[in-house]
């Protein structure tokens, strides 16, 4: 059944990419919806989690999130374990989830395909009970977005600028931490520059990585950089920058439903779906099943990427 359009409600973030530098992409969505679906602009100071809340209090079961991937994953993470479902405007910069799902990035034809489209639950993976929907990294990636926000403040938002800030961040790094990782299969430990937990195979693809019948599986795709030496940490940069990462020569592969990450700080900086925070250690990572209810395209307006 078509998403009947009384159910909606949009909720957006005015500071997401796109949205922040062009009115007219959210306006021709809205414009697709109807004049008698609510546009929600988060106020200063406010929390997704409240805007949430205060959505389905007043009786709305369709939130439509307007935004790039962090704010998707932050109403992702209010709306699992309701009965509630998730819809994707892509107003960000990458918007892995919505190209995932074979969304339009087109906000006008998303918002098409959403009417169109249909709820499907999915597993959805947490570290210390936040929910994730791409990726989480520990390590290099947390300073690599704080190289990137201050690129776009200086710059503006270009992809480009993204992958440079991989390879100056990664030719800067210093000594790799020592990592307790703990699974179902045993305990590792190991230095390493950064690990990546992934529940995105669509993000991996653009890295040359594959892990399809893991994510399948509703397992978590882990990759651990290898570090070498200065020359192949450098290596490393380079394919990250140019998205042909190696396996068995960059990254070692692995997987598991359930890990337990031990780091040297009591709170590491954690990077999760372009956002990153202070977690208290160790993590812990699960996947939550069928957790989350959230809008497909059908297959007439899907696209490729």
């Amino acid at each position: 059944m078509p998403v009947d359009p009384a159910t909606i409600c949009v909720l957006a973030n005015p500071g997401s990419g796109r949205a922040s530098r062009d009115a007219t992409a959210l306006a021709s969505a809205m414009q697709v919806f109807g004049p008698d679906v609510p546009l929600r602009r988060l106020t200063e100071g406010e929390s997704f989690d409240h805007a949430v809340e205060q959505a389905l209090t007043d009786g709305y079961t369709t939130l439509v999130a307007a935004g790039g991937d962090g704010t998707v994953t932050a109403i992702a993470h209010a709306l699992t374990g309701t009965g509630a479902s998730l819809g994707i405007l892509p107003l960000g910069t990458f918007n892995f989830v919505s190209r995932g799902l074979g969304l339009p990035e087109d906000p006008a034809a998303a918002a098409r395909a959403i009417l169109a489209g249909h709820p499907h639950r999915i597993s959805v993976g947490t570290v210390n009970g936040q929910v994730f929907l791409n990726n989480v990294s520990i390590g290099l990636y947390p300073r690599i977005l704080a190289e990137r926000e201050a690129a776009y403040a200086r710059y503006g938002r270009f992809r480009l600028l993204a992958y440079w800030t991989v390879l100056v961040t990664l030719i800067r790094a210093q000594r790799a931490p020592h990592l307790s990782i703990e699974t179902d299969t045993g305990t590792r430990s190991l230095r390493t520059p950064l690990v990546f937990i992934a529940r995105s195979a669509y993000q991996l693809e653009r890295f040359g990585l594959s892990a399809q019948e893991i994510i399948s599986d509703d397992r978590f795709a882990v990759f651990v950089a290898i570090r070498e030496s200065r020359f192949h940490l450098i290596k490393l940069a380079l394919h990250l920058a140019l998205r042909r990462l190696v396996p068995g020569t960059d990254v070692e592969l692995f997987s598991a439903r359930r890990i337990t990450i031990r780091t040297p700080r009591r709170r590491p900086k954690v990077a999760f779906d372009g956002e990153k925070r202070r977690m208290l250690a160790p993590l812990t990572f699960a996947i939550r099943d069928d957790a989350l209810s959230i809008i497909i395209p059908d297959a007439a307006d899907k696209t490729s990427a």
